[in-house]
């Protein structure tokens, strides 16, 4: 159940109002996490908002980006964007077969991707303290410093929406999600 009281998206005025706005007009609906932020600051969510523009025009290809994403939201235990991500990597073109074997620790015969993969659960178990293999192996598997770079911004945002919804119970609402 919800723990932080959100109001409904039509008592929106000023900064959310128009910031809901502009998520309606490019997704079609307002997800019940941005509403909830987006209520309590809008500055928040706009901060959210922006960092996932940057990801999008990033070096890391649709796919690749929902799958760290993914990855970062079950290491946390999000159920909310866990079902979320797992649905934007369908769509971003992650067949149900690897995005399986992903969501269950198998590889899924893809090299690149499963050293992204085991990259980003490095990252995430150790907090950052990955060590020069790691680092190694991620590059060995064509990964750039950029891709590092954007690697790290996509934990940090899914981290902070992770954590968010884990503290507010954010109910799911599969259908803002696609």
């Amino acid at each position: 159940m919800q723990r932080i009281n959100t109001p409904k998206l039509e008592s929106a005025t000023g900064a959310a109002a128009a910031i809901f706005e502009q998520i309606r007009e490019s997704t079609g609906s307002v997800p019940d996490c941005y509403a909830a932020v987006g209520h309590l600051n809008p500055a928040a969510l706009k901060a959210v908002l922006q960092a996932d523009g940057v990801l999008t025009s990033s070096s890391l290809r649709k796919h690749e980006l929902e799958i760290v994403k993914l990855v970062v939201s079950e290491a946390a235990r999000c159920d909310y964007c866990t079902i979320a991500h797992g649905l934007l990597s369908l769509l971003a073109g992650v067949s149900p077969v690897a995005l399986e074997a992903i969501r269950s620790g198998q590889p899924t015969g893809n090299h690149k991707l499963d050293n992204l993969v085991r990259f980003v659960r490095t990252v995430v178990t150790t907090q950052g303290a990955v060590d020069e293999e790691a680092v190694a192996d991620i590059r060995s598997a064509g990964y750039t410093d950029a891709n590092l770079l954007d690697i790290s911004l996509a934990i940090a945002v899914t981290t902070f929406t992770n954590v968010f919804n884990r503290i507010n119970d954010t109910p799911i609402d599969v259908t803002s999600f696609v």
